[in-house]
């Protein structure tokens, strides 16, 4: 069972998780070859700046050489146009190289969790999923956006104003870069604290991220409001929330105390320089060491500042960032327990008969559980049949419909459609020859006709009408301000429960499927659209094997066959009046049923 929210001591940092990071700009690498011309040309540009500052000074300003000191002020001017340029250049199409790649990332990580089983999605919070999704992979972004730009801009500039620095005086350069190591070592421990202050405030959003989705959604709302939990509620909601902002400041602290100590140690170096220059020129005689030297190499030393508090920055927030990249793959490469087999085959909808078997089928959620959900379960279902499930509440009726679509996998047995068994049919094609109606209808956020071309997408408005029709659901639709343009709202909350399955079902009718499985469908209807409904699905029926799970007894009367489910087992198995006449455990529940409703209260 999976659980959202890894709490955990953060991992170390591994050649393998930076490898992986770096293939992800391996399809655009002719587009980073590109970047690396252009930032070598713009650093190489940018370079000749203090040169010419050098030439203006000692050969046009000490000697009053107006026309060098015009000349070389224009040849500034255009070096630092171009390398502006070319940066401006290879900032786009590091921009585009990121975002592609966030692209490809939100795309892989989308469909890896589209094809997580169903177990996966019962076990961890919808909150943890969509932090992983949205705030995991949108805390990456700048850093695959930037970086690789960045990264080679700044130490070409890095690695050619300090040779540059070297050729003007080697002992002003030995000062100026004497305390980089320092920085070096310090960077280091600051990033693998960040680090973990970043995997900490990632944790505690994805808690924030489910509190929100599990008290704001409409049903959350509808629970804390009936059950008089709101200052519950809002007081989870303020202690998660104290804790996420308590871990942002102390992360941004550190960020700030790091780089104001970086910022004033680069503030202090000139002055050091300029002592150090002063001894050298006046304590020493050093001719060699000009004005023009001192200006140039100080506006060298400037250049430096910058791309050094880049790397220094890079990386604390590569270092942070590889946090974010662990829970990311850690998502990655959960493995899909449910998946085409190398060797499954597709089959076409209208060639499917829709002949189930279930073949001492044996089933349970997890490795530990003691008792198995199913066991032993054997039944035959011909196309065309009704097949009726009923029980007690955890009997494994559900479950056992589960299995034939493939939402989770029987542990022993086999079920077979046409033959076939399901693990050997390709999904696409298995989810296309099955509709499936949940006792828990759900509705997406947009229109009715949206909601039911769910069941097929290429649907005409007059398919959308018959199926509606069909499912007793036109007439109500209609009556609407914008009809099929209804939107529905959250979960179909604008809706009552009974007209949300009646557009469940109609979207199944829709569907036209081969299969069809009923899963307490009429639960939420009044006895007058459950009629209808019934009345319905008769010619549906007709054709297809349907299952149906059933809690009244009285909708399922004239059920094909009907099998009696107690503890995971199939303890009774016939028709209505075969099961009466045994007189087991069906006749009992269907006299508790029929005495309920013949005793039932009616005021007088």
């Amino acid at each position: 069972m999976w659980s959202g929210g890894s709490k955990g001591p953060s991992k170390p940092i591994t050649k393998a998780s930076v490898g992986r990071v770096v293939s992800l700009f391996a399809p655009y690498k002719m587009r980073v070859g590109w970047i690396a011309v252009l930032v070598l040309i713009s650093a190489g540009m940018g370079l000749l700046s203090p040169f010419f500052l050098k030439i203006i000074v000692n050969d046009g300003l000490l000697k009053h050489q107006l026309g060098i000191v015009t000349s070389f002020s224009i040849y500034t001017l255009l070096a630092t146009l171009g390398s502006a340029a070319l940066g401006l250049g290879f900032a786009y199409l590091s921009v585009l190289v990121g975002q592609k790649i966030m692209q490809d990332l939100r795309n892989d990580l989308y469909a890896h969790l589209q094809g997580m089983s169903l177990k996966f999605f019962t076990g961890t919070r919808t909150g943890e999923i969509q932090s992983r999704l949205a705030n995991d992979v949108g805390g990456v972004q700048s850093v695959v956006s930037d970086t690789a730009a960045n990264v080679l801009s700044n130490v070409t500039t890095v690695v050619s104003t300090l040779i540059a620095m070297i050729v003007m005086d080697w002992r002003l350069t030995l000062l100026s870069v004497g305390i980089l190591p320092i920085f070096a070592i310090l960077s280091a421990k600051v990033g693998d604290g960040l680090r973990k202050q970043r995997t900490l405030i990632q944790s505690q959003l994805a808690d924030l991220n489910s509190t929100m989705n599990e008290t704001l959604s409409v049903s959350g709302v509808l629970l804390t409001k009936t059950s008089g939990r709101q200052t519950l509620a809002l007081q989870k909601f303020r202690e998660e929330n104290l804790k996420m902002t308590n871990t942002s400041v102390k992360m941004t602290m550190i960020m700030r105390v790091f780089f104001n100590m970086i910022g004033l140690t680069f503030s202090i170096t000139p002055v050091l320089v300029y002592w150090l220059a002063g001894y050298l020129v006046i304590g020493k005689g050093d001719a060699s060491l000009t004005i023009g030297t001192i200006v140039a190499f100080t506006s060298l030393q400037a250049r430096l500042f910058f791309p050094l508090t880049s790397l220094l920055n890079v990386q604390v927030e590569v270092t942070s960032a590889l946090a974010l990249f662990d829970r990311i793959f850690e998502y990655m490469d959960m493995p899909q327990d449910i998946k085409d087999a190398p060797d499954a085959v597709g089959l076409s909808p209208h060639d499917v008969r829709g002949d189930v078997r279930f073949e001492n089928v044996s089933f349970r959620y997890a490795a530990t559980q003691e008792v198995p959900t199913l066991d032993g379960i054997d039944l035959e279902a011909r196309s065309g049949q009704l097949v009726a499930l009923v029980g007690a509440s955890g009997s494994g009726k559900t479950t056992l419909t589960y299995l034939i679509p493939r939402l989770y996998d029987a542990e022993g047995g086999s079920v077979k459609i046409d033959g076939h068994d399901v693990r050997k049919i390709k999904l696409e094609s298995l989810g296309r020859a099955i509709a499936v109606v949940t006792q828990e209808t759900y509705l997406v956020h947009d229109t009715i006709r949206e909601n039911l071309r769910y069941g097929k997408p290429d649907a005409t408005d007059d398919e959308l009408e018959a199926a509606a029709k069909a499912a007793a659901i036109h007439d109500h639709i209609s009556s609407l301000p914008e009809k099929y343009d209804t939107i529905v709202g959250e979960r179909g909350y604008k809706l009552s429960g009974g007209e949300k399955q009646r557009v469940a079902i109609a979207r199944a009718i829709l569907k036209d499927p081969r299969i069809l499985i009923l899963d307490e469908a009429t639960s939420a209807l009044d006895t007058s659209s459950e009629r209808l409904i019934q009345a319905a699905l008769v010619p549906l029926m007709k054709g297809r094997t349907t299952f149906a799970v059933a809690h009244r007894l009285s909708t399922i009367q004239a059920a094909d066959q009907i099998l009696v489910l107690q503890h995971g087992k199939i303890v009774e198995q016939g028709t209505h009046s075969q099961l009466l006449a045994l007189n087991g455990e069906y006749a009992r529940l269907y006299h508790i049923q029929f005495e309920d409703q013949s005793e039932a209260f009616v005021p007088s």
